[in-house]
Formats: structure tokens, sequence, C-alpha cells
């Protein structure tokens, strides 16, 4: 129980201070209660609050339902109503006023409707159906998870968005069925179970809020039955918060609205993976402390160790001290060979040949390559073109065969100047085509420019 400060005689409260206290105690003292009685004085205000006074033959009490809470009440208050209000017991400062912060209001009694719900609820709870150990845990991290509802329901809406945004890898299949109506609990009944038939890794129920009689169908003994007899975790997210049926007593687990279910089925992969460092970093300094705190305590008992028994002692911690190092220290290295090969993983994986990328570089390369030798062979014999007119030109037959002759002195070599012969000298003349041997009669020498 939440304790409230009182003030010393000597001091004096303000009537704001006084009011708080009375608040606070008056809050601490009573949890959220279930009050019944008559509505009077009934006020729906513009900003979407309901005001009114609940009363009895004897007395009355102001109470608060604020919008928030009122938009989720389904049907419309009137004055003389007999109502069951689920309310905080409150102090409202300003105006020094007890009142009644009200969170869920229900018809009193809800009369045979009610009844027919307990007397059920009862039964099937004698019969151990609700019992805790019945219950099947949650699959940690599923894959392909299964809805009973109404197609048209805004649940559906709301779930599937939430699946959607926080774990859209799960797979979903829908059966549906009616959530409201003559024959609807076994219809619920028989979706419950082709959806245990499966291969679903859990199955969520939802329908959205409404009267106890809108949601009548959810209190049918075959619907909890079959709850129960599926092979799979079954969590129930029916009507608003404050709704409370037969099947969310029978479900593995009671979602307060069908988007928590939808929640409590989809971990949130950053939510697990900033919780997974958040805890690594606590183990870390945790051992840390440890490790320091027992380092210590050793060096104490070591400054104090004289008696054989206790240097015995003292090697049995040092040993299991140096185990848990040891192990830590392996765990280390295991961690690190794994790092390790999940890095040479990736490197393999990056050099692995790849044919169609290397078939395209190399078609690209063979393009190039026949690019490349078409012109080299271009340059060249132009090159070759030039330097076959050049030898043309250089040629001595074709000089012969414009009419010259090649004239061989005796010692075989070529007569460039008629001073290199005398009278009587053998020559032999090569033409274009043959050659004549001949006696020189005559030498005209061409005499020597000054």
């Amino acid at each position: 129980m939440r304790e409230v400060t009182t003030t010393a005689p000597s001091s004096t409260l303000t009537v704001s201070s006084l009011n708080r206290l009375v608040r606070e105690c008056l809050e601490a003292k009573f949890p959220l209660t279930w009050v019944g009685g008559e509505i009077s004085n009934l006020t729906y205000a513009a900003s979407g609050h309901v005001y009114f006074s609940l009363k009895d033959a004897a007395a009355q009490v102001r109470c608060v339902m604020w919008r928030s809470r009122a938009q989720l009440l389904g049907w419309r208050l009137e004055n003389g109503q007999k109502i069951e209000a689920r309310a905080l017991v409150s102090f409202y400062e300003p105006r020094g006023e007890f009142q009644l912060n009200v969170e869920a209001i229900r018809r009193a009694g809800q009369g045979d409707l009610f009844e027919r719900f307990l007397r059920l609820k009862a039964q099937l709870e004698a019969e151990g159906l609700f019992a805790s150990a019945a219950k099947r845990p949650l699959p940690t991290f599923p894959r392909h998870l299964a809805i009973v509802t109404s197609p048209q329901a805004a649940a559906l809406r709301d779930v599937l968005s939430t699946l959607h945004r926080r774990a859209p890898h799960i797979r979903i299949s829908l059966f549906p069925t009616p959530v409201q109506g003559e024959g609807a609990g076994e219809k619920i009944a028989a979706a419950i179970m082709a959806a245990s038939d499966s291969a679903c890794d859990a199955l969520i129920l939802c329908r959205g809020g409404g009267s106890i009689e809108d949601l009548w169908a959810f209190n049918e003994e075959s619907v909890a039955r079959a709850i129960r007899a599926s092979a799979i975790p079954v969590v129930a997210g029916v009507g608003h918060e404050t709704d409370f049926t037969i099947a969310d007593f029978a479900a593995d687990q009671r979602a307060p609205t069908p988007t928590a279910a939808a929640e409590l089925l989809s971990p949130e992969r950053s939510a697990l993976l900033a919780r997974l460092a958040e805890l690594q970093r606590h183990l870390e300094r945790r051992m840390e402390r440890t490790l320091a705190d027992q380092q210590q305590k050793i060096d104490w008992l070591t400054s104090r160790l004289i008696h054989p028994a206790a240097r015995i002692e003292q090697r049995r911690q040092d040993t299991t001290q140096l185990g848990r190092r040891l192990h830590q220290a392996m765990l280390r290295q295991t961690a690190s060979q794994q790092l390790r090969l999940a890095v040479l993983g990736q490197r393999h994986k990056a050099a692995r040949p790849q044919p169609g990328k290397q078939g395209e570089q190399l078609a690209h390369l063979h393009y190039r390559l026949h690019s490349q030798a078409l012109w080299k062979i271009s340059q060249q014999t132009g090159k070759l073109n030039a330097l076959s007119s050049g030898l043309v030109q250089l040629d001595p037959q074709a000089v012969l065969a414009r009419g010259y002759a090649l004239a061989i002195g005796p010692d075989g070599r070529a007569v460039r100047d008629a001073a290199q012969i005398a009278s009587g000298d053998a020559l032999k003349l090569s033409f274009a085509r043959g050659s004549a041997d001949v006696t020189v009669n005559q030498v005209v020498a061409t005499p020597e420019a000054d």
C-alpha cells in the first residue's frame, strides 16, 4: 500500500496540498473497484467526457468517464439506468470533491446472459479447462499465423496492419467465420479446428468491442472446448481491455485488444537485437565486477593465509577461478573463430566464380581484342605498303627496266666512274633481262669539278 506522508502539527497545509494528500491517500487505499448503482445527473460534455452521479437508496457519488474510455463503451448511457462501473476512487482537487474515475461500465447484472456466463465459467473452471498448467507456450519466432475472425471485421485490419509493421515476414492464413449472430459460436469453433489442422504455428482469435450480447458467440461452450482441443496455441484478442469472455479464459493467452494479440505473436526484430545488446553489456559489466570482487577477496585471504588447510582452500579457489577464466577464454576464442569463419565465408562467397558475369566480361574482352587486332593489322599494313613503295623505288632492277645497264668491272664491283677502268678491260653488262660481256676500246674520263 502506498504510504502518505503526514505533516507535523506545527506546520500549516495549503488547501491544494491538503487536497493532493487526500487524493493520494484515496487512490493508494482503493484499487480499481466495481461499484453498482443508478445513473442520474447525466451530462455528455462537448469535450467527449461523460459526467454523472451513481446513486442507490441511501447515497450517491459523483463520477467522470474520460473521452478515451467513453468512446469504447459501445452504447449510450441514460438517466435511470442500473449499471456497474469499474472505477478508481479519487478526489478532484480544484473543487475538493470526492469522485470516481470510471474505466468501464456494464449493465447491472447483465440479465440472463451474465448469469449464463458465470455458470458456464464456473463449470469449465471446475473441469480444469482454464488451468494454467494446460496453457501452451506461445512460439517465440512464429513463421505462419492463423487468424479466425470475420473478413469484414475492423479488428482484422488492425491485426494485419500490426503484423505487417512488426514482422512482415510472417505468413498469414485467414479462416473466415461470422463473429456475431445465430450459430456464430459453432462456426467459430469449426474455424478454430480447421486452423488447428493447418501448418500454422499459432492462432489469433479476434473481434472488436461490443456489448455482452455482441460478444456472446465467444462465450459459447463449443468455442471454449475447440480452443482447448486446438493443436496450436491460441491467443484471444476479443473486444476491448475491459471485455472478458469465456474464450479469453480458455485461450493460452488473453490480449486486451486484437492489436495487442498481434503484438504478442510478432516480436519486433529491432527491439530483440537492442535487448540482446543491452543484456550482453550488463553481463560483461557484471562479470567484470564479479571477477574484480573475487580477486580482491582472494588477495585479502592470501594476506591472512597461514594454516595449510587454508592454503589448500586457496588453491582450490584459484583453480575454480582459473577454470572460469579458461571457460570464458574458450568462449571468447570460439566466438572469435566463428566471426573469422563468417568473414571467410563472406570472402569466399565474394571470390566465388560467377560464370554469367565472367562470360559477359570475356565477350567484352574478345570484342576489344578483335577491334585492337584489326586496328593493329591496318596500321602495320599501311607501314608495309609504305616500305614496299620505298623498296620499289630503290630496286636496281626497276632502274634497269628503264633502259639502263649495270657495269661490273674486272674486280667484280659496280663501275661508277670511268676512271675505274682502262682500255682493254673486260666488263660485264647486266640489263633488265639478261647480260653481256664487253671489252673496253676507249675510256673517256670526265674531269673533276674544281
